[in-house]
């Protein structure tokens, strides 16, 4: 009723205090007394004529993105850094309208038949999708949004770093200063391998495989080869030379991974391929987790069979402290940041968000899975 207060209560979320007591007079929202909890809610007016669609936020995310949906959302979210357990991602899905999701959480049949027939988009914040059943997405004419593009340059700018770091082991060198183990200079001592004359192996050369081919250019690199389905004749522009997996293993100084987790790459870094390569190869990976077989690399690195690894992805995520692969010094380990930066995960966020609103409009997606 337009001339009465009108009362709202929220429902908590487990083991958390209740949001006391929200009053709304004339569509202006008022609160009495809000206590700590997980979720932000986006109130509609008491005066709108009806309800807003619904939208579930899976985690914090870079304000840009929910700033953009609160127009047209109620929108509910996990708003914390750590993932929302998969029971509590089950309870708060049901309902509703579309889903803001990250590469943390498994989109399945069981998730979309809880959520119910009224959903209508997904969106992930990642340019990665193998987290989501795409056909059953399909079935239900759910469109599921992404975001490719926007962190093409962090990712690669990552991708050379972490070249560097394993090759020149600067985290040995970081580690011997805070450890007192830093002596007089030594002729000896910390050898790296040079990336000036070197041949490169690029393992994919999609938008991130060609970004980290043109960062490499300035090193003076002595040739670039790539390896993919087909010949690609943009990769003329960085002077990169096509070649079978073989030939890219076995005459690469440096082999970098740039390839998506499908079926077919799953595992696809294993101990054949570890032999393939040359006893100084330094191996990066900054695509996924799932594309090496990380026992198969610790066997690799410890009886050099390979120089190097530098790895921005593992699986699990995040990685045991008692992995193998940490006792190594000549592994390099980050933990999944290849594409934080402020700005683009900003504008991974703002992506997102106009991926869902597109599809709630009936409107063409910026970025969505075919």
């Amino acid at each position: 009723r337009s001339d009465t207060r009108m009362h709202f209560r929220l429902v908590q979320g487990p083991g958390l205090s209740l949001l006391s007591q929200i009053t709304a007079i004339r569509g202006c929202v008022s609160v009495k007394s809000i206590h700590k909890h997980p979720f932000r809610y986006q109130i509609h007016h008491a005066m709108s004529s009806e309800a807003k669609p619904k939208i579930f936020i899976t985690r914090r995310v870079p304000q840009k993105g929910v700033d953009l949906l609160k127009e047209k959302f109620d929108i509910f979210q996990w708003n914390r850094d750590d993932p929302i357990p998969r029971e509590e991602l089950l309870k708060q899905v049901a309902g509703k309208d579309a889903l803001f999701c990250l590469l943390t959480e498994k989109i399945d049949d069981e998730l979309l038949e809880i959520a119910g027939p009224q959903l209508k988009v997904v969106g992930t914040m990642s340019v990665g999708y193998d987290h989501v059943d795409i056909e059953a997405c399909k079935k239900r004419n759910i469109p599921v949004g992404f975001t490719p593009n926007v962190l093409t340059d962090s990712v690669a700018e990552l991708t050379v770093a972490l070249l560097l770091a394993t090759s020149r082991r600067l985290v040995e060198g970081v580690d011997a200063v805070k450890t007192g183990k830093w002596g007089t200079w030594g002729p000896m001592w910390l050898l790296g391998k040079d990336l000036k004359g070197s041949t490169v192996g690029i393992c994919g050369f999609g938008r991130i495989g060609y970004a980290v081919a043109e960062r490499l250019k300035p090193f003076k690199i002595g040739k670039l080869l790539y390896s993919d389905q087909v010949e690609l004749p943009y990769a003329k522009d960085v002077g990169a030379e096509f070649a079978s997996q073989e030939q890219l293993l076995k005459e690469s100084d440096f082999v970098i991974a740039c390839v998506a987790l499908t079926p077919e790459t799953k595992g696809m870094f294993n101990k054949d391929l570890f032999k393939t390569m040359k006893n100084n190869a330094v191996f990066v990976n900054t695509s996924r987790g799932g594309v090496v077989n990380h026992d198969d690399l610790y066997d690799a690195l410890k009886s050099g069979e390979i120089w190097g690894a530098g790895l921005d992805v593992t699986v699990p995520e995040p990685l045991p402290t008692d992995s193998p692969l940490l006792s190594l010094n000549n592994c390099v380990v980050l933990p999944h940041i290849a594409s934080a930066t402020e700005d683009t995960r900003s504008d991974m966020s703002e992506l997102t968000a106009r991926n869902i609103l597109a599809a709630m409009n009936g409107e063409s997606m910026p970025a969505q899975v075919k």
